[in-house]
């Protein structure tokens, strides 16, 4: 075994994800999100083929996005309340950023292992924001799954999907813990 980091460890402990509701200004500059983004980036990356990338959603962008969702969600004749609650996740986020899961074609890595990958760049770039200080959240909901949305709202390609929003900001409160699984009762151990 190398040398272990129990300080590491010590934080995926407790990591906890901030609620999206709870995150205010200020967010992070462009200095501090750059070694987030470098953090998020060191994933497992089968062919080294980088099958994502990051779109920063701050400023008009965001107003202009839940005003999308609104029309969107009424065009697709989604619940109003559920509108709403998809279009206050751009209208009160300080900051976004969008993890474009945009595979690449191989012939030795299948495109399933590609979307793990933008997946783990999600939670390693939640996790980089939170134990940087910031309060972080993982979100998706039916805009990142809506074709006309990610082409007009974020200019996706068609082969392009969200892989998450992730939200950082300034953490106002802790949320409590939660009960959290049974690693005995979800561990099988195969010996033979």
């Amino acid at each position: 075994m190398t040398n272990p980091n129990q300080c590491v460890i010590d934080f995926l402990l407790i990591r906890r994800s901030r609620p999206y509701k709870t995150l205010t200004t200020p967010a992070p500059t462009r200095e501090q999100l750059g070694p987030l983004l470098t953090a998020a980036a060191r994933v497992p990356d089968h062919g080294k083929l980088e099958p994502w990338r990051f779109i920063i959603l701050t400023d008009a962008a965001l107003p202009r996005l839940a005003t999308l969702t609104s029309e969107r969600g009424a065009a697709l004749t989604i619940d109003p309340d559920k509108i709403d609650k998809a279009a206050a996740t751009f209208l009160n986020a300080p900051l976004i950023v969008a993890v474009i899961a945009s595979p690449t074609p191989s012939g030795k890595v299948p495109e399933v292992e590609q979307l793990y990958s933008a997946g783990a760049v999600c939670l390693s770039l939640l996790n980089a924001a939170l134990a940087s200080g910031w309060g972080a959240n993982w979100l998706s909901g039916w805009p990142s799954h809506d074709r006309e949305f990610l082409a007009k709202g974020l200019n996706l390609t068609a082969h392009e999907t969200v892989a998450g929003f992730i939200h950082i900001g300034a953490g106002t409160s802790t949320p409590p813990e939660r009960p959290r699984p049974d690693i005995n009762a979800i561990t099988e151990w195969a010996t033979t």
